[in-house]
């Protein structure tokens, strides 16, 4: 596993549908390892494996409550990859607005 550190890395992380199914789960609620494998299709030490990927990625926070560790969304890393994806979608539309205007086989209005 590479590391997960830079921006690119979150996107990298965020590739497996394993991790993007551990982000979906803890949007509706914080959960345990054992919580999370109950519901999808890999065994604990997996899980445990993706949280820490998105661990590393700032996209997840745990905390320990009795002998369990709850897992959580962390507000300032999805906030970082919405900021993220803010800027490309803006780029895109700004490109394409730009692509339109210049096309010479635009009808005028």
């Amino acid at each position: 596993m590479g590391t997960y550190h830079s921006s690119e890395g979150v996107w990298e992380a965020m590739g497996d549908r394993t991790r993007r199914a551990i982000v979906e789960r803890l949007a509706a609620q914080p959960c345990s390892v054992r919580e999370l494998a109950d519901v999808l299709p890999v065994s604990r030490p997996a899980v445990s494996q993706h949280l820490k990927v998105l661990k590393e990625t700032g996209l997840v926070t745990d905390e320990t409550v009795g002998t369990r560790r709850i897992y959580r969304l962390n507000p300032a890393g999805v906030q970082a990859l919405r900021d993220q994806l803010d800027t490309f979608w803006s780029r895109a539309i700004a490109s394409y607005e730009a692509a339109v205007a210049d096309d010479p086989t635009r009808e005028q209005p």
